[in-house]
């Protein structure tokens, strides 16, 4: 049996707590970032099954958080997007609304979920900012702001136009995310919130070749290459460009944002503009962090997907003008150990 929160200790449960972005949070958390008031329950899919109701809200009884960082969700590359778009919608619908909902009742002060730049319009413009999620209104506190002027918004312009059509089904969930916590806050004053990382990666991600994110799924070719002595073929033409963030970069923001963010406006968490690379020059680092010295070939008949979907970090740079972001080459070569190091117990 959980015992009570004492006064003013924070009870923060980790949804998704085993997979790339829990693990770079229980990391950091260990590593010296943790507060002497916090404690962090961290749970996986073999502490309840989120997509059902009743479960869900015996986890929520049974560990009774004060704040939630909602990770859990059915995740995955490109193609295996493009194969399963009604199994990503309904599984993460499912998930959504049962955590939220459970926050709600067992009376969470503070949820903090976790959003993906493949909810904004696939046709629009660049950078995407935080005026695309929600109007050009000022801002509120979550603390100070009354939920009756909450009602003065108007509709969040990610519904202006359909995402990609590769990964609708997940897109379309992820957004609805925004839509409740802005339904919980208007209704019941709930401090709900989301962050929007770029893409993230870094130890413990999935680096399966098929159903992984392009980053793990690269590194595990290269190393398959090597170890083989065989050509390393890329997946589409290399010329689609991201924003990669780092996992421990990305878990030292989610505790500001746990601790310190007070809008239910999302957030855009990602390294600049300018570090925006290709898939074709990540690949290169990757080649050059694993030391392949074999011939690299694109394989154009596989779809690239989304080209761009640059994202501002302004609103961060705002926040926290001195962050410091690791370099994406060391980033991937920490990578890229960690998973020469785990390969046998790696997911993938």
């Amino acid at each position: 049996m959980t015992e009570a929160v004492g006064p003013g200790t924070k009870r923060i449960l980790v949804t998704g707590g085993t997979g790339l972005v829990g693990r770079a949070i229980e990391k950091v958390v260990a590593d010296g970032e943790g507060q002497p008031d916090e404690e962090w329950i961290f749970v996986s899919s073999k502490d309840a099954d989120l997509t059902n109701a009743v479960e869900t809200k015996a986890l929520f009884e049974r560990h009774k958080p004060t704040h939630v960082i909602h990770l859990a969700a059915m995740v995955g590359g490109l193609f295996k997007n493009i194969r399963y778009n009604l199994d990503f919608w309904r599984t993460n619908v499912h998930i959504n609304d049962n955590v939220l909902h459970s926050a709600y009742e067992t009376g969470v002060q503070k949820v903090v979920s976790c959003l993906s730049t493949c909810i904004f319009p696939d046709k629009t413009t660049y950078p995407i900012d935080e005026t695309m999620v929600s109007t050009s209104i000022p801002t509120f506190s979550l603390v100070e702001t009354p939920a009756l002027f909450y009602c003065l918004l108007s509709c969040p312009q990610i519904h202006n136009g359909p995402p990609h059509s590769s990964n609708f089904g997940y897109s379309y969930a992820k957004r609805m995310i925004d839509v409740q916590n802005r339904g919980y806050f208007e209704q019941h004053g709930c401090r709900f919130t989301a962050v929007i990382p770029t893409n993230v990666f870094g130890p413990h991600d999935n680096f399966n070749i098929e159903d992984g994110h392009v980053l793990p799924g690269l590194i595990h070719k290269v190393y398959l290459a090597k170890r083989d002595g065989s050509a390393l073929t890329i997946w589409g033409t290399g010329k689609p460009r991201r924003q990669f963030i780092y996992s421990l970069d990305l878990a030292r923001l989610f505790l500001w944002v746990l601790r310190e963010y007070d809008e239910v406006e999302p957030i855009i968490l990602s390294v600049g503009e300018e570090d925006e690379v290709s898939i074709g020059e990540a690949a290169e680092a990757i080649v050059e962090a694993m030391d392949f010295r074999g011939e690299l070939v694109f394989d154009t008949t596989k779809a690239d997907g989304q080209f761009k979907k640059t994202a501002s970090n302004a609103k961060l740079r705002r926040y926290l003008p001195g962050f410091q972001f690791t370099p994406f080459r060391q980033a991937v070569k920490e990578t890229c150990t960690w998973f020469c190091a785990n390969y046998t117990n790696a997911r993938k």
